[in-house]
């Protein structure tokens, strides 16, 4: 790793006082799927007395491991690991509630004299703990059901080209097949509040903790090379058998919102997909998600980028300044 230690140190202190939780020490360790935050939070933790609050969206869900690549038991038995198995398959997370149980985990862990290591790739929830949850319009199911209809009828693109007649800005940061972001930010809009108008409000809160905030980026290819072993290998490792339980446990339909890949493993059991065609897609769309990952951090202020090999010591050194 060709960055000096002295680029991984904290942002400065801010003098003024806020509300809140105590501005804890923290290291935050994103990236892309498949850049190696988890390896090397393993390698970290060791040396550091650390222990990890997860902050990967897909890892929140009980009962999918293999499809979110989560740690295994023995690395769980070796680190504590914190917000993993959160809810159900189906089930809604949402950003406010993961900040009160990050902050709460984070505090645990300061209880016991240990270092918190946030890990994770999704980049609302880490914004919303480092910056707080800015408030926004409740739910709609009503008009959530229309329009998840409408994206159903006319594709998804057509629902995001809605959005960009309301929010050309909030429609530009997200992805026109991303019909979560885009349905709940149409939803938003319904309520007369531009989306744009919210993500400003995160960017610019105060700093919650003192936080260290590195992305690990590997070069295109290694990393394209990485997530097409990493999606074979969990159709291979046990994937088709997460989404058979999945069936039998929901009577032959899927629970909507499922992580990337169960929906094409499900379609292989029922014989509607072939296998290679399976994985081919599930590659596509992992690689998908880490351009979006990486587009996002990239907006991000603070964030320290890092090349293969890391060097795990400097990393341990620099938390020791944290």
């Amino acid at each position: 790793m060709k960055t000096r230690e002295s680029e991984l140190g904290s942002s400065e202190e801010r003098a003024e006082e806020r509300s809140g939780p105590p501005r804890a020490k923290i290291l935050v360790i994103t990236g892309p799927t498949g850049s190696g935050k988890s390896a090397l939070a393993l390698e970290l933790a060791v040396r550091t007395r650390g222990e990890v609050v997860n902050a990967d969206s897909q890892q929140f869900v009980r009962g999918l491991d293999v499809g979110t690549a989560k740690p295994s038991a023995a690395e769980r038995a070796a680190i504590p690991h914190h917000l993993l198995d959160l809810v159900a398959p189906g089930e809604a997370m949402d950003a406010a509630r993961f900040v009160s149980l990050a902050d709460w985990a984070i505090a645990g862990i300061e209880a016991r004299e240990r270092f918190p290591l946030v890990v994770g790739g999704t980049g609302l929830y880490l914004r919303a703990l480092l910056h707080g949850v800015v408030a926004a319009p409740g739910r709609d199911p009503g008009l959530r059901a229309r329009l998840e209809a409408e994206a159903e009828r006319l594709g998804r693109p057509a629902l995001h080209a809605r959005l960009a007649a309301v929010d050309p800005e909030a429609a530009a940061r997200i992805g026109p097949r991303d019909l979560v972001r885009t349905v709940r930010a149409l939803e938003i809009a319904a309520s007369g509040v531009r989306p744009s108008e919210l993500y400003a409000a995160h960017a610019f809160r105060d700093e919650r903790y003192r936080a260290t905030i590195v992305a690990l980026n590997p070069p295109r290819e290694v990393l394209r090379a990485r997530i097409d072993a990493r999606v074979a290998s969990m159709f291979s490792g046990g994937l088709l058998e997460e989404a058979g339980q999945l069936i039998d446990q929901s009577g032959g339909s899927l629970p909507s919102r499922l992580p990337i890949g169960y929906a094409e493993a499900a379609a292989v059991l029922r014989g509607t997909l072939p296998l290679g065609e399976a994985v081919r897609r599930v590659q596509v769309a992992h690689r998908r998600y880490a351009r979006r990952q990486l587009i996002w951090l990239r907006k991000e202020p603070g964030v320290r980028w890092l090349k293969p090999p890391y060097d795990v010591d400097a990393l341990a050194r620099c938390v020791e300044g944290v």
